[in-house]
């Protein structure tokens, strides 16, 4: 008995041309061909975003598998199943008709599946009397078994597109983390260079990552990273052959000095004293016992608690931070780039920076702050300044007014404060405070 193989949906469904390809590329599928249904599938939801398919629809396309009684889908076999939209919904975890619905169209719009609905839209198989089924009317699963081979290409795709996407992620986290601490090596081991705005052009490269970056816009920041990377790094290497020569050099002096114990070494000495007993002896007595180590970034803050208000929201937790509001505080003061330039090469960048700070806390007190971080400049140059006393002048001006306030009455205030700010130092600080006014 002959049997037609519909085309057409049944109803108000209309037909398509997309529909009408995904029935010609089901009949050109070989008769040998056969694929194992759920590896396919597989395939399939790995790529389901470029297949176009969504997770509802891939939820009915497991439950319509499972509805085939093979593990392999043949195609010389039946592959058209025929289940009623109850057992649908309840193999897809009770999803509702109108989603089910919704979702199947998904699949044939998709090609992944082809209707091949009755006359009356009922799904059924008539079946011989032998039991064979001579015609069924449902979905039928041809497509998956002729579209296996693309199904995996665009699945291996997918996969290469996400490890591709991982790999720039990990670059982007070292190349982050790498140029963090190179920055805060080259401050701490006061290398020449304006790390300020080096933070900020890392801080700029940054900002353009939104909080979920394609593969391409990561690369891309990758290698403007990659380039900053590479400068900062070159600038700490030559620092670092420069220091290591240095070592050797005066390795080598000592060598010398100890095969030759009548050198120029004693008459430097006397130079030396000669030196101490004229007008700069107080200044180099002051620098001789001055602290080895540098100012903490805290007590820099409690000295100059003026900076801070160059920061967005008013918080320095980092040298970069602290370097950073220097650089705003430069043009603010009147300061050429060309005397900040020079600044920071003879103090070094952090020092110039605390000493702008220190310039920026007695703005009121100075006329011309170009002219005397220049000033100061010339005296780092000859070995005369150093930024601990200027600190420790701020401190203790700010302590001695604190402590004027003592044993008096506390003054209504209009900021809604109860008591006045106190500087609290500790006892350490303190003795230093002393030792420095002796």
């Amino acid at each position: 008995m002959q049997t037609h193989i519909p085309t057409t949906p049944f109803g108000r469904r209309t037909m398509s041309l997309g529909m009408m390809t995904s029935q010609a590329v089901a009949k050109a599928v070989p008769e040998s061909a056969q694929v194992q249904k759920w590896k396919v599938f597989h395939s399939i939801r790995e790529a389901r975003d470029l297949i176009g398919a969504t997770d509802r629809s891939l939820a009915i396309l497991n439950a319509l598998l499972s509805f085939h009684p093979e593990t392999e889908l043949a195609g010389d076999g039946e592959l058209i199943v025929w289940p009623s939209n109850e057992q649908l919904m309840a193999r897809a975890n009770g999803m509702p008709a109108t989603t089910l619905r919704r979702h199947l169209a998904v699949l044939v719009e998709c090609g992944l599946i082809i209707r091949r609905d009755s006359p009356n839209g009922k799904r059924f198989a008539r079946k011989g009397r032998g039991g064979q089924v001579e015609q069924a009317y449902g979905f039928d699963l041809a497509p998956i078994v002729a579209r296996a081979e693309e199904f995996e290409e665009l699945a291996e795709t997918v996969r290469a597109e996400k490890n591709a996407h991982r790999v720039a992620k990990e670059r982007l986290t070292l190349l982050r983390r790498d140029i963090v601490k190179l920055i805060e090596t080259g401050i701490e081991e006061n290398v020449r260079g304006n790390w300020g705005r080096v933070h900020q052009t890392y801080q700029a490269i940054v900002g353009r990552l939104p909080r979920s970056a394609p593969r391409q816009l990561i690369e891309d920041i990758c290698i403007d990273l990659h380039g900053l990377y590479t400068e900062i790094l070159e600038v700490l290497e030559s620092f670092a052959k420069t220091q290591n020569a240095d070592a050797n050099e005066s390795h080598s002096g000592r060598h010398i000095q100890n095969s030759n114990p009548d050198s120029t070494s004693e008459s430097k000495r006397g130079s030396r004293k000669e030196d101490e007993a004229g007008g700069s002896a107080a200044e180099n007595d002051n620098l001789r016992s001055l602290p080895k180590r540098e100012l903490p970034l805290g007590i820099v803050l409690d000295a100059c608690p003026d900076v801070k208000d160059l920061v967005q929201g008013g918080e320095i937790r980092h040298w970069r931070d602290f370097l950073a509001a220097a650089e705003v505080a430069r043009p603010l003061l009147g300061v050429s780039p060309s005397a900040w330039r020079e600044a920071c090469e003879v103090m070094g960048e952090a020092q110039a920076a605390i000493a702008l700070a220190a310039i920026l806390q007695r703005a009121d007190q100075i006329n011309s702050a170009g002219g005397y971080l220049r000033s100061l400049t010339d005296k780092a140059r000859e070995g005369k300044f150093s930024t601990w006393p200027m600190v420790m002048a701020l401190l203790r001006a700010k302590l001695d007014a604190s402590r004027s306030f003592v044993g008096k009455p506390a003054e209504p205030r209009n900021d809604g404060n109860k008591a006045d700010e106190r500087l609290e130092v500790s006892d350490a600080l303190l003795k230093s405070l002393d030792r420095s006014r002796r």
